[in-house]
């Protein structure tokens, strides 16, 4: 019997988001109180991130939990593989941006300390993302378990007699 590893993941990459929102909501605060302006872009971007990984966990875990006639039809594994892919890249682009920022700045204090925290938790969250969009990928595409499967078998070799 196969262990699902991938709800524990999805249960991981959740917690990850809920982390990054808050560090960041905290990060998003201080600024707009401090400095009396919107927030940056990046750190914006870090808000917006958990937000949309939120709603795609509940389609991710949901629709082939609830509806597996839907979620085995092959266009909607494609549509749940985008979504996947589309928030792997949600991430990738978060975390860099505000690396890239921050690396620019002159930062010190608490909130340096938690936005820099909220990066380093957002690039792992990217990772997370990453592996499970390529394990969905090898399952859409038919080359995870089922399909090598064949593969693992001895081949049948049928012995003639020779002339």
């Amino acid at each position: 019997m196969a262990i699902n590893w991938v709800l524990p993941v999805r249960a991981l990459q959740a917690v990850l988001s809920i982390v990054v929102l808050g560090l960041m909501a905290y990060v998003s605060s201080w600024w707009s109180s401090h400095w009396r302006q919107v927030s940056p872009a990046e750190v914006n971007w870090m808000i917006f991130a958990p937000v949309w990984t939120i709603l795609a966990l509940v389609a991710l875990i949901v629709v082939p939990w609830k509806m597996p006639h839907i979620a085995n039809a092959q266009l909607p594994k494609i549509g749940l593989l985008v979504l996947e892919g589309l928030t792997m890249v949600h991430w990738l682009a978060g975390f860099l941006a505000l690396a890239v920022f921050l690396s620019d700045r002159i930062c010190f204090g608490t909130v340096c300390q938690v936005a820099k925290a909220g990066t380093a938790i957002a690039a792992f969250q990217w990772v997370a993302w990453a592996v499970t969009l390529v394990v969905s990928g090898m399952r859409v595409f038919g080359r995870g378990r089922a399909a090598a499967a064949p593969m693992l078998k001895e081949p049948k070799v049928e012995m003639h007699q020779g002339v």
